[in-house]
């Protein structure tokens, strides 16, 4: 007799959730959980991380995602006004910015500005200069498209109307047609600052002070000073999640009202 859909919808879900625990119990006979504990959860050892981790760690790498995600806002919105400007020179300049920021990796733009500009200019910049023309740079690529694509979701009878009652084109933008887009693109901005937390950590490369480290910096010397094997860096990647889970779970809040007001 032949299974209704229902019945091989059910057989299937069981086979699954057989496969995963047949999985599960291979994994945690074949695993060496005395080496994992020393090597991945010693946190008996980890006592001089803190309180610097998050007095230093922590606050650093806010600081410097706060800093890249100001510059990179800035210079997203006008890259995204110059990509939609009746100017060619204005949308060629756009687009070669965006694209070649968006090509090359974040760490040679952290390189260029932390050791190749300041020879070939004779000038030095405080680490937090560095980190926000870096990150700010890289940052501003993306979010310029970002922004564009929410400047042209904003209906174009907002921009008429607006112009039919006298006011200026750029007091239409900056009142009425930025406003909007900015709300239709909230939430991939959330996850762009998400983004830009974990690209702090490519700071590194500058060679810090102890009052300059990020949380990677400290997991990193961890490793090798503390005798924990792992685990530094799992403390670091759980101070990670405290910034951005919270700022997930705003992005998904912003989804859900935009869907929300679609409606």
């Amino acid at each position: 007799m032949a299974m209704t859909a229902r019945q091989r919808a059910k057989v299937s879900l069981y086979v699954q959730a057989g496969i995963f625990v047949v999985a599960v119990a291979a994994v945690i006979i074949a695993v060496d959980w005395k080496t994992v504990g020393n090597s991945v959860f010693n946190f008996a050892k980890i006592g001089p991380m803190f309180p610097d981790i998050f007095l230093v760690g922590l606050k650093n790498t806010l600081i410097y995602t706060a800093l890249g995600f100001i510059v990179g806002l800035s210079g997203g919105l006008l890259l995204a006004l110059m990509k939609l400007s009746s100017f060619p020179l204005y949308r060629w300049l756009a687009t070669g910015y965006i694209e070649f920021f968006r090509g090359v990796p974040a760490l040679l733009v952290f390189i260029a500005f932390g050791y190749g500009v300041p020879l070939a200019f004779g000038v030095q910049w405080d680490v937090f200069v560095i980190v926000m023309i870096s990150l700010g740079m890289v940052a501003a690529a993306y979010i310029a498209e970002t922004l564009r694509a929410g400047l042209q979701a904003v209906p174009k009878g907002q921009m008429e109307a607006a112009r039919s009652l006298g006011m200026p084109h750029w007091r239409a933008m900056v009142s009425i047609v930025i406003p909007q887009a900015f709300k239709i693109v909230l939430p991939p901005l959330t996850n762009e600052v998400i983004l830009l937390t974990k690209d702090s950590s490519l700071i590194y490369v500058l060679g810090l002070t102890a009052s300059q480290f990020e949380l990677t910096k400290f997991g990193r010397d961890g490793i090798s000073s503390l005798g924990a094997g792992l685990t530094p860096l799992l403390v670091a990647g759980a101070f990670y999640l405290v910034i951005t889970i919270p700022l997930s779970l705003l992005a998904r809040k912003f989804e859900s009202r935009s869907a929300r007001t679609k409606r």
